[in-house]
C-alpha cells in the first residue's frame, strides 16, 4: 500500500506544495508528516488535505486551518 496526499484550496483546486511528502508506507508516517508540515503547506496556499490510498480516498478532504 501507498499512501499520499493531495492538497487542494478550499475551492478544490489542486495545488503542488514545495514538499508534498512524497509516498509513505503507511497511514501513521503520512498522518504524523502533515502533522509537523501542516503550517508550512498552509503558508503556501493549500488549505485543505485528503489522504490517499493507491489513489483511492480514505480520510478527507480535512482543513488546515482552525
Amino acid at each position: 500500500m501507498v499512501w499520499t496526499w493531495r492538497f487542494e484550496t478550499e475551492e478544490g483546486t489542486e495545488v503542488s506544495p514545495e514538499d508534498d511528502g512524497g509516498s509513505f508506507a503507511s497511514r501513521g508516517d503520512a498522518e504524523s508528516w502533515v502533522g509537523e508540515f501542516y503550517a508550512d503547506l498552509a503558508d503556501q496556499g493549500v488549505d485543505r488535505v485528503t489522504l490517499l490510498e493507491d489513489g483511492r480516498v480514505v480520510f478527507g478532504p480535512m482543513s488546515l486551518h482552525p
